[in-house]
This record gives structure tokens, C-alpha cells and sequence, in this order.
């Protein structure tokens, strides 16, 4: 890109950190999870400094980010957290023991070996509704 006082919406949350990949930025703005000053935003959307960004994350939060830098490349995390300001309310003591508790409740469902041809053939009919 030419301007550098704009860049995509997508891109711009991955280089500063908010998502994982590219793509996780994507998919979250085509489902509606990215606000930009209070409009719903697809992923082409330019951004500039001053854009209040509203993140819908798991379990109801809702993370408030106002951009004030803009980068197209990857930046080390310590830069790349200053390309914004974070306004959102830290999490209360409740929600950090709810999320805490619902860790140890997925890792402790996670399969510790993949499954053998008979279990994948039980899954299978599960799945599928074949009883």
C-alpha cells in the first residue's frame, strides 16, 4: 500500500497482535465480531488512528481497542501492542476463575492419544445418528 495513514481492517488487527493469523482476523470480521466505531466491519475495511475497534470474544467479553498506530508488517509484540490502546474493563475475579476452571475443563477432555480404528468407527455412528 502507497497511503500508509490506512490499512486494512484484517491486516491490521494481525500485525498488531489482536489475532493469531490473517485469516482468524478475517473470519472473525465476516462473522461479525469486529466493530469499527460502532459499524459492523468486513475485512478490506480501511483503518486510521483515532478508530474505536469492538471485539467480541469467547464467553461474552468484549475487548474495546482504539487504534493509534498503523503498521502493514509484523512488528515485535512489544511494538505491536503499541499501536493501540486497550479501554477495555479488566476482567473481574469471577470471569478470570470461569475461565481458568473452563482451561482445565478442555484440556482435561482432550483425547491424550487419537483414536483407534474401532472408536473412530463408534464416533463415526454417533455423528452420523446410525445407533
Amino acid at each position: 500500500m502507497s497511503d500508509t495513514s490506512s490499512v486494512r481492517l484484517d491486516q491490521w488487527l494481525d500485525v498488531a497482535c489482536l489475532f493469531k493469523t490473517r485469516s482468524e482476523a478475517q473470519k472473525a470480521c465476516n462473522g461479525g465480531k469486529v466493530d469499527v466505531n460502532g459499524l459492523p466491519a468486513k475485512p478490506h475495511r480501511t483503518v486510521k488512528p483515532g478508530d474505536q475497534i469492538r471485539i467480541s470474544r469467547p464467553y461474552g467479553r468484549k475487548q474495546t481497542i482504539i487504534v493509534r498506530g498503523i503498521a502493514e508488517k509484523h512488528l515485535p509484540k512489544a511494538e505491536a501492542r503499541t499501536l493501540y490502546e486497550d479501554t477495555s474493563p479488566a476482567p473481574s475475579p469471577e470471569e478470570v476463575h470461569i475461565r481458568r476452571l473452563e482451561r482445565q475443563w478442555r484440556a482435561s477432555m482432550r483425547p491424550a492419544r487419537a483414536p483407534n480404528k474401532r472408536e473412530r468407527r463408534t464416533l463415526r455412528k454417533l455423528k452420523e445418528g446410525d445407533f
